[in-house]
């Protein structure tokens, strides 16, 4: 017969006649039925297909292909092209289908969607409704809200709401930009709230370290042992012998101040060459001087003093912090409402920047002592000066054989440094250069140094008039009402030090530990003083707990009046 141009013509030749050649086949066909060998063989022009069995007979079937019209090589490179396309147009299919954009399943819609992509014209109706939500809020953008439009206060009502009230798109879009408007207002009012809880608790002193001075003063009065000269008479003359390296740190904290000097000696490859000069106020003095007496960090030399102690500190020497005190507008500053004259526009940031410039700390006569070092120790030529929240992890006597080239401050610069946030500070950052006697007298774009950890070749300050200097900017800052800066005493120390600056390294000193969450702890064990300036500092609750652990690590959890005083490790 003939199907499709394919004839095919079939025999059967058995091997003997009669009924019995055809009971033995009735009798064996189930048996051998699945031990059938086939043989198929093609001709060589391919126009005919023989199919032969044998299992006792043999079976002949032949198939006759009708002529062939196209060449088998076209037949390759239709079939080639096929097998490459057919995944992309399976890919194609999925992903249409997983986009969802409608419930389309028929060839021909998938055809509609398919065919642009394939023409490259962009005909998807998702982009299209896209492109017109962009054109809408757009549009939207530059339209005020109406007054008094109730808003959601969550994106569950604010999709609730729009399912059951069906708006149009610009509807949509007004109600979209009025809700995101309220919730950035309401996020910019808690990241202030935060700044200023914190600012409250930054000021504040802890339990625990009032407790110890208490306890502390307590014991100078009543145990000789705490009283005891320090240091020993014996020792005396090496506080101004220049051999010697000698620290200075002025401070009301105790525990700060006894981390500061145990991480100094603990740090130092030669600790009896060691001599600090720990400075503290009149009603500190005598718990800073039982803390000391009663833990000794041998063999290096510690002396304490009370500001009340030096004769040269005097109201006619000077004369700027009694202008300070006595000016109402500096009491105001730092002693008023701190969030008079903020709103919600303001950058946290610099906030939190205000924040810290409005601490009390500031007009305190301990703040601004380093300004008065070569008068306080006439004696010393060399010295380094360190605040009472850094710690000291490595050795610190090649500060001494810095030359400094006839410059006075030994600092680290504070404008270049990968954090741009803690090390990219010009005169900029701490000026109003709206003023114009800022304007007139110093450049936007000057480099600024930082406090906290300085050595100062006291003999070339005193050829210089940076104290002055100092002076006559504090009284005009006072004179303006506190409108050339309101950065505490570090923009004042940058005017008067201009051009005596000496720049070093900066693993000398590293910055923002007490504001800068996202400090790189790689770098801190690096670093041979880590300084956490700012609000957070380590022994408050809200310093930060991956940072705490360089600063505890110098505490004595286990002294009795630490102890006693519920001073705890954090955990």
């Amino acid at each position: 017969m003939n199907l499709w141009g394919v004839s095919i013509s079939c025999c059967r030749r058995r091997h003997g006649d009669g009924g019995e050649g055809r009971r033995r086949e009735a009798a064996g066909a189930a048996a051998s039925a699945t031990t059938r060998t086939m043989q198929i063989s093609f001709s060589p022009s391919m126009r005919s297909i023989t199919i032969s069995s044998s299992n006792g007979f043999l079976d002949l079937m032949k198939v006759k292909v009708a002529a062939r019209h196209i060449s088998y090589r076209t037949l390759f490179h239709t079939i080639l092209i096929l097998a490459f396309l057919l995944p992309f147009v399976f890919i194609l299919t999925a992903v249409v289908t997983l986009e969802g954009v409608n419930k389309c399943s028929s060839f021909d819609c998938l055809g509609r969607r398919l065919g642009p992509r394939f023409l490259g014209r962009g005909g998807d109706d998702s982009m299209k409704l896209v492109k017109e939500l962009y054109e809408i809020l757009d549009q939207v953008n530059s339209e005020e809200i109406p007054a008094g439009l109730k808003l959601t206060e969550s994106f569950s009502e604010f999709l609730s709401h729009m399912k059951n009230n069906q708006y149009d798109a610009k509807t949509f879009a007004v109600r979209l930009k009025a809700t995101m408007e309220n919730m950035e207002r309401e996020v910019r009012r808690s990241r202030l709230a935060e700044q200023l809880h914190k600012h409250f608790a930054a000021t504040a002193i802890p339990k625990g370290i009032h407790c110890l001075s208490l306890r502390l003063t307590d014991e100078y009065s009543s145990n000789a042992q705490a009283r005891k000269q320090l240091p020993p008479p014996e020792l005396l003359p090496l506080l101004s012998d220049n051999s010697y390296h000698h620290f200075i740190l002025a401070s009301d904290n105790i525990l700060a101040a006894s981390v500061v000097v145990t991480s100094v000696v603990r740090s130092s490859l030669k600790p009896e060459r060691v001599v600090f000069h720990v400075i503290t106020d009149k009603k500190t003095y005598p718990g800073m001087h039982s803390w000391f007496a009663l833990n000794p960090l041998s063999p290096a030399i510690i002396e304490v003093k009370g500001v009340h102690q030096f004769d040269w500190l005097t109201r006619e020497n000077v004369p700027v912090l009694e202008a300070i005190e006595n000016h109402h507008g500096v009491r105001h500053h730092y002693h008023g409402n701190h969030i008079m004259g903020t709103n919600v526009s303001d950058n946290p940031r610099i906030f939190a920047s205000k924040l810290q410039a409005r601490s009390p700390k500031y007009i305190s006569l301990l703040n601004h002592l380093r300004i008065y070092l070569p008068e306080l120790f006439p004696n010393l030529n060399k010295v380094v000066f360190l605040d009472d929240d850094v710690v000291v992890q490595r050795d610190l006597s090649p500060l001494w054989e810095i030359d400094l080239s006839g410059k006075v401050n030994g600092a680290v610069e504070t404008c270049k440094g990968e954090d741009t946030w803690v090390m990219g500070k010009h005169f900029r950052t701490y000026f109003n250069f709206s003023h114009p006697l800022i304007a007139s007298k110093l450049d936007p774009d000057e480099c600024a140094w930082a406090y906290g950890m300085n050595i100062f070749d006291l003999n070339a300050w005193r050829k210089t008039n940076i104290r002055e200097t100092y002076h006559y900017w504090v009284k005009e800052n006072l004179k303006s009402n506190l409108t050339l800066w309101k950065l505490g005493t570090l923009p004042p120390a940058l005017i008067a030090f201009r051009g005596y600056v000496r720049p070093i390294d900066p693993s000398w000193h590293m910055l923002g530990l007490g504001y800068q969450e996202k400090t790189d702890v790689d770098s801190v064990t690096k670093a041979a003083v880590i300084h956490y300036n700012g609000q957070c500092k380590p022994w408050l609750e809200i310093g930060y707990k991956h940072l705490q652990q360089f600063w505890t690590k110098h505490v004595n959890y286990s002294n009795d009046f630490i102890r006693n005083c519920h001073i705890f490790e954090p955990q």
